[in-house]
């Protein structure tokens, strides 16, 4: 849990800096705060190219935000086997997949309503 009352902004920006840190790819924010009984305020959502990538976002993401805010995630999952990986910040939701897990599940589609903000990368 938070040691420190973490912003969402700050939260997001140091997500997103540790996904960039190692290339992860296809970076979208999905915006959940008007839609009705959603389970956090953000989704954050991008892909690696192997089981290896990922888990190396995942761990990248967790060293930026321990170090800058002092912050650990609630819980994640998926580590074990790299393909789709969950980490919960209570407020803000990741998910790290590969790209083809990603293309099957395609939660963005889950989540229509939602403003969805596209980081652009060239990785």
């Amino acid at each position: 849990m938070a040691k420190t009352n973490v912003s969402n902004d700050d939260l997001l920006a140091n997500i997103i800096k540790g996904i960039e840190e190692v290339k992860g790819n296809d970076i979208d924010i999905l915006d959940l705060r008007a839609i009705d009984n959603t389970v956090c305020d953000y989704f954050v959502i991008c892909n690696g190219t192997s089981n290896t990538q990922v888990n190396a976002i995942v761990h990248s993401i967790q060293k930026v935000v321990s170090k800058e805010l002092k912050d650990k995630p609630w819980h994640v999952e998926g580590t074990e086997n790299g393909e789709w990986v969950l980490m919960d910040y209570v407020n803000i939701v990741v998910h790290v997949f590969q790209k083809h897990i990603r293309e099957y599940y395609n939660i963005e589609s889950l989540w229509g309503d939602a403003r969805i903000t596209s980081i652009g990368n060239n990785y």
